[in-house]
Formats: structure tokens, C-alpha cells, sequence
């Protein structure tokens, strides 16, 4: 048993100003250091009112330190798992990318064993494409890309082990309404991205949620709010949002964050294979990709993914919007959470997975405790204890 004490503790639904959490692989115990008792033979950790937040969530991830989710590799994918740690993220969604179908298929079987096996970070998959609208296409090969196809979509949800929990596709193309339903049946989320979909075409589909805002779909305009003016006016969609500065202008960050407020905005960071590492060039969806000054972009200058960490992201929300660090938790946690069903993830309360983070005053990561092990972070790198 550990026991952390003298921490500003935001839970995701308050924040303990100072306060105590004491854990094994779940949290045990926690409330406010006038109701701390210690208990003997416990480690105790003192942090010197330092923050506590929930492990961070990433809902839209296809690689990073030099791993993509589409090599299915599982030694490769338990690497990036681990790796995930240093940046403050307890869990995530395994990306693909739209590629040859076979290639799919084995990205999501790898997925599949990582998480039989290991007691990973990986809690799902986004499978982003191949159903999606090719003139949306962006990074997304066009040679792969299909209409939407129920029975191969239940074929991977399959070779997944239920594991996709988010797919991105576009509500315009012919077969939407019943690849919708068929997605709903199997307890993942339609998402809406690479879509040049209507306002009136996303609210056929019910969409309840937008990949990388803005990014890849139909914009705003005055006369067709497209999917951009669905997103941000519909309340009930979570809206995926890149606070990198490249993506978005962080003023247009800022007006998502104005109309969507921190209950439905879900920060991500849509990395790559190039996280991590130097500049230069790397492939994501078997495409080279020329990473330079912390932009990912093909040969034709679209952006591929990006080489944010959600650390950076943590603190470019709040940097581009003034929200507060307990809003940003919402945003980098509890939303994820809360929309996947993700029940022992996403704020810190008795009984859920000890997926805890560590700042300092900067909002740089300390420590990482990913279900009750602990993982100290110095110089961006991570040890285990």
C-alpha cells in the first residue's frame, strides 16, 4: 500500500486543496490531510503540494517513438505502451489508418493480444477509416478507402475482440444509416471525420461525436454549418480537438472551448511514429512523412498526424483557452471516460484504477502510477518502481 500525501488533488469532480490518496493497483482511500491516518508499513509519498490529476486518456493515437499501431508488432506496441507513461497517459486508443485491409486486420489482432495479455494502457481501438469520404482524405490513402461496409466492419470488430470502441467515418456516404446502427449494436461510436457531411446529413446520422475538429471535414459557413457548425452547436457531441498550435490556431481552439465548454471537448493529440524522436523523415499509412519544427506533413504539404505529447497538450489547452487546470482534467480525462464507459478510468475516487499524475508547478510530469505502479519520470524518460 501507498499513501500520497500533501497534494492539491483535482479529482475531475472536485478539487482537495490539501489532501491524501492512499492505493494499491485501485485507490483505496482519500479526503483531506485533517482526516489522513497513517498506517503502518505503507510507503508514503510526500508531495509538497504539488498536483494530483487523473491519468490521461488519448482517444486518437497512431504511434509515437518511432512505433505506428499499423505495424502489428506486439513487442513493438507493448514498447509505445510503456512509452505512453512519461507523457502522463493511463490509457488510449490504438489508431489505425486507412491501408490495405490485411493490414488492418493485423493491427487489430496484435491490439487484440496486447491487451489479453498485458496489463497495458491500451484500453481500445479507434478505427479511423477506411470508411470516410476521399476528398476529405488527407493523410488517409485514397487507394483504400471504401463507402461504409457493415460486414467488414463487423469482421474487424471480430478480429478486435470487441476492442474498437471509436470509428471514424463519413455520415454522407452511401450505407451510413445502417453502418451506424451496426457500429452502435456492437458498443462503439460513430465519429464523424474526413466527412464533407451536412448539418443536416450528421443529424440523420446522430453523430455524437467529431474527429479532430475542424481538421477534415465540411467548415463552417453561413449559409451550411457543415459538420464543423454540428459539432460545436449540437450539445450532445464530444468534439476532439489537436491544442498544438498546427491543427488549429490556437484563437480557434479557443472558440471551440467557447462553444463547447470543458464538458465536450476532448483533447488529443493524433500523433505519429515521429513523437519522440528528431526531425526528419518517417511513414505513416506506408506514405513517407517529414516531420520539421513539431509539424508532421506529406510530400504535398497535408498534415500527417502530429508529434504532440498530451503533457504539451495539457498545457496548451489551458495556455490557449484560460481554462483551468480542473477543467483541463475534464478535458484530458473524465470526457474520454465518461463517453467510452471507461468506469474505472477518468478522475480519481475510491475504487477506481490508481491512474495517477504527478506536476509540478509547470504542469510537468513527476511521476506516472498506472494501476498502482509507479513510474517516475525525469528528463521526459520513465522508471519503473
Amino acid at each position: 500500500m501507498t499513501v500520497i500525501t500533501n497534494a492539491r488533488i483535482y479529482t475531475g469532480e472536485q478539487t482537495i486543496e490539501d489532501g491524501f490518496i492512499r492505493f494499491d493497483r485501485t485507490i483505496e482511500a482519500m479526503g483531506p490531510m485533517s482526516e489522513f491516518e497513517e498506517i503502518a508499513g505503507e510507503e508514503t509519498i510526500d508531495a509538497q503540494h504539488q498536483s494530483l490529476i487523473p491519468g490521461m486518456i488519448d482517444v486518437h493515437i497512431h504511434g509515437g517513438y518511432d512505433v505506428d499501431v499499423m505495424d502489428g508488432d506486439a513487442e513493438r506496441l507493448r514498447h509505445f505502451s510503456r512509452q505512453m507513461l512519461q507523457e502522463g497517459v493511463t490509457s488510449f486508443l490504438a489508431t489505425t489508418i486507412t491501408q490495405d485491409w490485411g493490414n488492418i486486420t493485423r493491427a487489430l489482432e496484435t491490439v487484440r493480444e496486447v491487451v489479453a495479455q498485458d496489463d497495458t494502457t491500451i484500453v481500445g481501438v479507434h478505427l479511423e477509416g477506411p470508411f470516410i469520404n476521399p476528398d476529405y482524405a488527407g493523410a488517409q490513402p485514397h487507394e483504400h478507402i471504401v463507402e461504409p461496409d457493415v460486414e467488414q466492419f463487423l469482421k474487424w470488430q471480430k478480429a478486435a475482440g470487441d476492442t474498437i470502441k471509436l470509428v471514424t467515418y463519413a455520415p454522407e456516404r452511401p450505407g451510413a444509416r445502417a453502418f451506424e446502427e451496426a457500429v452502435r449494436l456492437t458498443g462503439a461510436i460513430p465519429s464523424a471525420g474526413h466527412t464533407d457531411a451536412t448539418y443536416a446529413q450528421n443529424q440523420a446520422g446522430h453523430v455524437t461525436h467529431g474527429t479532430h475538429l475542424y481538421n477534415q471535414m465540411r467548415a463552417l459557413h453561413h449559409r451550411e454549418p457543415g459538420t464543423v457548425g454540428y459539432c460545436l452547436l449540437t450539445p450532445d457531441v464530444y468534439a476532439e480537438i489537436i491544442p498544438d498550435g498546427i491543427h488549429s490556431a490556437p484563437e480557434m481552439v479557443d472558440f471551440a472551448y467557447r462553444m463547447k465548454g470543458a464538458e465536450r471537448l476532448i483533447v488529443i493529440t493524433d500523433a505519429m511514429r515521429a513523437k519522440g524522436l528528431a526531425d526528419g523523415e518517417y511513414e505513416l499509412g506506408g506514405q513517407a512523412v517529414f516531420v520539421r519544427d513539431g509539424a508532421a506533413r506529406l510530400e504535398n504539404g497535408s498534415l500527417a498526424g502530429s508529434v504532440l505529447t498530451m503533457d504539451a497538450a495539457l498545457r496548451n489547452i489551458i495556455a490557449f483557452t484560460g481554462c483551468t487546470l480542473e477543467e483541463a482534467v475534464r478535458m484530458t480525462s473524465v470526457n474520454a471516460a465518461k463517453e467510452l464507459q471507461l468506469t474505472q478510468k477518468g478522475s480519481l475516487s475510491v475504487g477506481k484504477d490508481a491512474d495517477i499524475v504527478l506536476l509540478d508547478e509547470a504542469l510537468h510530469i513527476q511521476e506516472t502510477i498506472h494501476r498502482g505502479t509507479r513510474h517516475r519520470i525525469t528528463n521526459g524518460k520513465e522508471s519503473t518502481s
